[in-house]
């Protein structure tokens, strides 16, 4: 089957996993595993401007990940820095607007100057998005949310009596976005690892065994063309 490009979702959410089991699986080292997803990374990337996806957010590093090992860690923020320096030019001049959700400021200052100066320098481009969640959680996302309407509050900015979901919405960290239209995980794991809890409420979920390294633009199509057989009813009939 092929993918109807009449009906490409706007907005896809990855959970990348199986770096390290795929890593494990070939004896190799972790942060291996790690640098073949990068690639794997920006392949699913071009495939996603190449099919029309409008928005790709992809779960990059998580709140908890800072409990890995310390090496692993270094790694996957030496892969972040790498990645950003090679890439910040070619998505300014490709019209990719490069954007950062999660608390960026408990990043490394290095990564976090880099984030800032891409998501600066592309801010200004409409062709697609590339949203990587970054120290990101979905319930410290909420918090987050809820602390900022009580302070909004407190000045008189809001009234409680006039919030609604739309309005907690823009209180997120993806408050310019859309939901996701589909959340893909890769490595077969069935739960949502904290990710984007309050957008994937009707968000229509595709799940593979495939390992992230592993998963290509054939693996991709399958997903969407998954999801272009569903009847999304948003709680109707």
């Amino acid at each position: 089957m092929k993918i109807d490009n009449d009906n490409i979702p706007v907005h896809i959410a990855i959970i990348m996993d199986g770096n390290g089991r795929w890593a494990r699986s070939r004896n190799l080292p972790v942060a291996v595993g790690h640098a073949e997803g990068v690639k794997t990374v920006q392949r699913i990337i071009e495939h996603s401007k190449k099919i029309g996806v409008k928005i790709l957010t992809l779960y990059a590093f998580s709140s908890e990940n800072w409990k890995r090992s310390e090496d692993e860690v270094n790694a996957l923020m030496k892969l972040l820095e790498s990645y950003l320096k090679q890439n910040i030019v070619k998505m300014k001049e490709d019209g990719v607007r490069f954007n950062a959700i999660g608390d960026i400021e408990k990043m490394p200052d290095l990564v976090r100057s880099l984030i800032s100066k891409g998501v600066e320098e592309t801010k200004a481009n409409s062709r697609f998005t590339l949203n990587v969640a970054l120290n990101y959680g979905g319930r410290q996302e909420i918090v987050r949310a809820v602390k900022r309407i009580l302070t909004d509050n407190k000045q008189g900015k809001i009234i409680a009596d006039e919030l609604n979901e739309e309005m907690f919405s823009r209180y997120l960290y993806t408050a310019d976005l859309p939901d996701p239209d589909l959340l893909i995980r890769t490595s077969g794991e069935m739960r949502i690892s904290n990710f984007l809890l309050w957008q994937i409420s009707y968000s229509e979920i595709y799940v593979t065994k495939t390992l992230w390294p592993d998963f290509n633009e054939e693996e991709y199509e399958k997903a969407i063309i998954d999801f272009q057989g569903r009847a999304r009813r948003f709680g109707g009939r």
